[in-house]
């Protein structure tokens, strides 16, 4: 049989969650964010369970046609714009939007020949300091693309950097409406944090929000909330099963650096995961996971192919028995990947980004 390890893609928990987003930002329109290939869930696995946005969001043009080529002919938008003047050709082929983020990328406009004039999203930096115009010069910039032949309709577009912390979004709201009060156009500010923290204030919703984390059941202001407070429901489950059992004494040591030194009689399980398969390296004794879908943890360092696994709280586990490192397991109970991240000293997108190629994946 094969190695015992799989992921799950949850579909109605990715309908779930994108229903959450919607009531969290009521009469938005509602970008589906499938960068990053969907966030590791993979484009094509996730698309059932977002039919229900406005337009996908993504960031290259690889990804523009795989979500073309499966039926989608809505809104699509490329996050970062082109990268070069012969993208624009694909743009008009495939009637793509894109960002305007540069004088370069108006540049190439100006020079690109086509019969359908272009839907663009105008970038502000008001205070990432990433991508955009700045405010000074944001004006001078929608009116070069507002003078060109080539350029249909202008909406206006910022990127929150404090929307998960303590900072906030006040700052660069600010700067954004300073700006574009009197310019017309649709406006796109919220992420998920916005959204779900701010979303019922119509300067934060705007006319489109650009839910991504959320949608794929992390909390964006982890651990200040959690899943569970937000209603959302984890979407990737990365299960496996207890391949070994050892008995250890006092004093006994487990695994690579003997870092973990028994203090009592232990039974331990070894389960078949490790950094090959994505799973972080960094998580140390006390990370927590499921077996047979109860609460234990980790003991010493996760290994390529193996990790091992206190059996204490699971007295009846053993060879074959369920072991759930994150997402839902099969009698319900979720350990949030977000939770597991924190162990690493990382966050959920990382996890869900560096599911390894190996690991199979099936749609639920």
């Amino acid at each position: 049989m094969p190695r015992p390890i799989q992921a799950t893609i949850d579909t109605e928990a990715l309908r779930q969650n994108l229903a959450r987003m919607r009531n969290a930002a009521p009469d938005a329109r509602v970008w589906g964010v499938v960068k990053a290939n969907a966030y590791g869930h993979g484009i094509e696995r996730v698309f059932d369970g977002l039919r229900g946005v406005d337009g996908f969001a993504l960031l290259d043009l690889d990804e523009a046609q795989r979500v073309r080529s499966l039926g989608w002919r809505g809104p699509v938008l490329l996050l970062e714009g082109v990268f070069e003047a012969r993208d624009l050709e694909l743009c008009s082929r495939l009637g793509l939007w894109h960002t305007i983020h540069c004088d370069e990328q108006i540049d190439m406009l100006a020079a690109h020949k086509t019969q359908e004039p272009h839907r663009v999203f105008l970038k502000m930096n008001s205070g990432m300091n990433r991508l955009g115009f700045t405010p000074p010069r944001y004006r001078a910039a929608w009116t070069r693309l507002n003078a060109l032949p080539q350029v249909d309709e202008i909406s206006l577009m910022t990127h929150f950097s404090d929307a998960d912390g303590a900072r906030g979004i006040a700052h660069q709201l600010e700067a954004f409406d300073a700006v574009t009060h009197d310019l017309p156009g649709e406006r796109s500010v919220a992420n998920s944090a916005a959204s779900l923290r701010m979303g019922a204030e119509p300067a934060v919703r705007g006319d489109w929000i650009r839910p991504g984390i959320a949608v794929y059941g992390s909390a964006p202001d982890y651990p200040d909330h959690d899943i569970a407070h937000w209603g959302l429901q984890p979407t990737m489950t990365l299960a496996t099963r207890v391949i070994g059992v050892q008995q250890l004494d006092v004093g006994h040591t487990v695994g690579y650096g003997s870092s973990f030194v028994a203090d009592q009689p232990l039974r331990i399980g070894i389960v078949a995961c490790g950094y090959a398969d994505g799973y972080p390296r960094h998580c140390t004794t006390g990370t927590p996971v499921l077996v047979d879908g109860v609460r234990t943890r980790i003991v010493g360092r996760v290994s390529m192919d193996m990790i091992t696994v206190d059996l204490t709280p699971v007295p009846q586990a053993g060879m074959g028995s369920a072991v759930t490192m994150w997402g839902r397991a099969g009698n319900g109970q979720i350990l949030s990947i977000d939770e597991v991240a924190r162990s690493a000293g990382t966050v959920g997108y990382e996890l869900m980004c560096a599911l390894a190629q190996r690991v199979p994946v099936v749609v639920d």
